[in-house]
């Protein structure tokens, strides 16, 4: 198959500015992602580790859609999310390494990056959980009269569960703040979406709540972007959720213990044909939007950030047993007392 080059965008939407975030912070989840994948081959990151190799776009274009107030939860595949907004890559690898210095004091590993302060509620690792956790957000939100919303995030193997759907009932009912995303990369854990749904145009699901539902191209950063945004104005002027569809490819396994047997390599290589990296890269320079010595400055910060992390990562301590024992209640002053 003759290899064929990204399609670049002649005519930009966009500032300078959006087109060289989407640039560096999808390179920075690629980069990230390939050494996470390197450590984990070194038994340097143990446990389970899911990578986001390929899906850039489904965060780098939600990120610019939104304000640094809305809120964000995801499924387990979640290391991306928080580098895009912002979080220091030296915490998430930690994280990764178990040790005390990562996001969650090296307690959650891979599944369970959290930052607080950038309003990323967490990768969370019971499939589909985290649906009906977003919708109890963006409720939280209504109910305290704030524009915010909540973006929730899952795999196309979530949409089997029971939660999702009673979330999405409830969503609409309360006219919630909500942007439901599924994350359609095609196989769930290994199992393609034609083998476990009659409905394999997953977008269709939300039309039976009467939710605006639309496909959004996973790959293209700048289609991801406007369906957010969309989405957002939708759920500010309180009208309500919507359901996205993005249609992604993961160009590793589900896991790092996916042999993958169950696609083909050209399938994979055929996707690799439209990388959101190389497309945005292509729009950048036909353009004009960045110098190749912008560029090249780009890619060494990067590869600095992402040595700086491991090495961030290797240096920091292992936690103390007994903090296994801390954080696990949280103690509260309420207004009445329980006789």
């Amino acid at each position: 198959m003759a290899k064929k080059t990204a399609a670049a965008k002649s005519k930009v939407k966009y500032s300078k500015e959006t087109y060289a975030y989407w640039y560096e912070s999808m390179l920075l989840m690629r980069r990230f992602e390939e050494k996470a994948g390197q450590l984990y081959g070194q038994q340097k990151i143990r446990g389970f580790c899911h990578l986001y190799i390929g899906q850039e776009a489904c965060a780098s274009g939600a990120i610019t859609a939104l304000t640094k107030d809305d809120k964000w939860i995801t499924a387990y595949r979640c290391h991306a999310h928080p580098l895009g907004l912002g979080t220091d890559p030296g915490a998430v690898m930690a994280e990764l390494f178990g040790k005390a210095t990562g996001t969650t004091k090296g307690k959650g590993g891979s599944m369970h990056i959290f930052d607080k302060e950038r309003n990323f509620m967490g990768g969370h690792g019971i499939v589909g959980a985290q649906v009906p956790m977003g919708l109890g957000i963006g409720f939280a939100e209504k109910y305290a009269g704030t524009k915010n919303v909540c973006i929730t995030k899952m795999g196309d193997g979530a949409v089997r569960q029971g939660a999702v759907h009673e979330a999405f009932n409830l969503a609409m009912l309360y006219k919630s703040p909500i942007i439901f995303v599924i994350e359609n990369n095609g196989y769930a854990m290994g199992t393609s979406v034609a083998r476990t749904s009659n409905v394999t145009e997953l977008y269709k699901i939300g039309e039976a709540y009467d939710m605006p539902s639309f496909p959004v191209d996973g790959m293209d950063v700048e289609a991801v972007h406007e369906a957010v945004a969309e989405a957002a104005d939708r759920a500010r002027r309180g009208d309500g959720p919507t359901l996205l569809e993005f249609r992604t490819y993961r160009y590793k396994g589900h896991s790092m213990s996916d042999p993958q047997k169950y696609r083909t390599k050209e399938e994979v290589e055929e996707y690799k044909q439209r990388d959101p990296i190389e497309q945005v890269l292509a729009t950048i320079r036909e353009n004009n939007l960045m110098t190749e010595e912008e560029i090249e400055a780009v890619v060494k910060k990067v590869k600095k950030q992402v040595d700086d992390a491991v090495k961030f990562a290797e240096e920091s301590p292992w936690p103390d047993g007994q903090d296994a024992f801390k954080d696990v209640y949280v103690q509260e002053d309420y207004p009445f007392v329980m006789e």
